[in-house]
């Protein structure tokens, strides 16, 4: 994909062939895949290959590059960008002739998907190994690895519906790392404004898809789009958002194990969030809990 495709958007006897809307485009077709072959190439495979006769220290192996796992991240972010772009031009004649050249019974997008498919399969691998390491050397190592590789997965989801969030005005990043994601039933009970309005509120619940960073939680109303691929990946259009340094939480709200509430400036605004099951409840207010603490 680097020498066939990525290279040829740069070569000048190819240059007629590329439309100029698709020029200068090479970064969000590719993203970071070079780096991520470099990667692989000067050191993971090299660090993997001398445990061969040691398999062992497979864990550890993991453990020493986990930093650099996360150029996977920045890849599937750019991934919706790069879709719409193979879209619009996926019936380019330089893509064609790349493919001719390249004797590939696939099209380009069918590569571009291996980093996203490599990057969940290791924590198959890994499982595997498990399976069969109980209570012998480096046992220890591989599960931290898989932990970490799990770690890694969640970043990469979250991040990727963090970056289909619409409509908020600030800059996301400054509200801290991204710990949680996830859509709940939200019923909201305000102190202020009408009676009328707080008995309906009561009943109805809305749907949300909550956001919870270190600096604020974001509530958004998911859309889900119609289309192809990554145009199915739904968006989240920005409702309001709640500072965690005025949040409170009341962990159990009788009659339902899976809801809980959070309010805000001292029971001002209170809303009542009904995870899908008690797990998700139970994580959620965990993570909430030491966001608070």
């Amino acid at each position: 994909v680097s020498q066939g495709y990525a290279a040829e958007m740069d070569n000048p006897l190819m240059a007629h062939l590329i439309s100029p809307e698709l020029q200068n485009k090479k970064d969000i077709l590719f993203g970071n895949m070079e780096e991520i072959y470099h990667f692989h190439n000067r050191i993971f495979l090299r660090e993997l290959e001398n445990c061969v006769e040691y398999p062992e220290l497979v864990g550890r192996c993991f453990l020493d590059q986990m930093e650099d796992f996360q150029i996977y991240e920045k890849y599937c972010q750019n991934k919706p960008r790069s879709e719409s772009l193979w879209r619009q031009f996926s019936d380019s004649v330089f893509f064609q002739e790349c493919q001719r050249k390249l004797d590939h019974k696939l099209s380009l997008d069918s590569y571009l998907l291996k980093p996203v498919q490599r990057i969940t399969k290791y924590q198959l691998l890994l499982k595997e190994m498990l399976k069969y390491s109980k209570n012998c050397e480096g046992a220890e190592d591989l599960q931290e690895a898989l932990t970490s590789i799990l770690g890694i997965l969640k970043a990469v989801n979250d991040s990727m519906h963090q970056i289909a969030i619409t409509g908020y005005d600030g800059n996301l990043n400054e509200l801290g790392k991204l710990l949680m994601q996830g859509s709940f039933n939200v019923w909201t009970d305000h102190k202020k404004g009408h009676s009328k309005v707080k008995d309906l509120a009561r009943f109805k619940p809305m749907q949300r898809h909550l956001f919870l960073h270190e600096k604020a939680v974001l509530f958004c109303k998911k859309r889900e789009e119609n289309g192809e691929g990554y145009e199915k990946a739904p968006s989240y259009s920005y409702k309001h958002s709640l500072n965690m340094a005025a949040v409170g939480i009341t962990e159990n709200v009788k009659g339902d194990a899976k809801k809980f509430e959070i309010w805000y400036n001292a029971r001002e605004e209170v809303y009542i969030i009904q995870a899908p099951t008690p797990e998700v409840k139970a994580t959620w207010v965990n993570e909430i809990r030491k966001v608070l603490t």
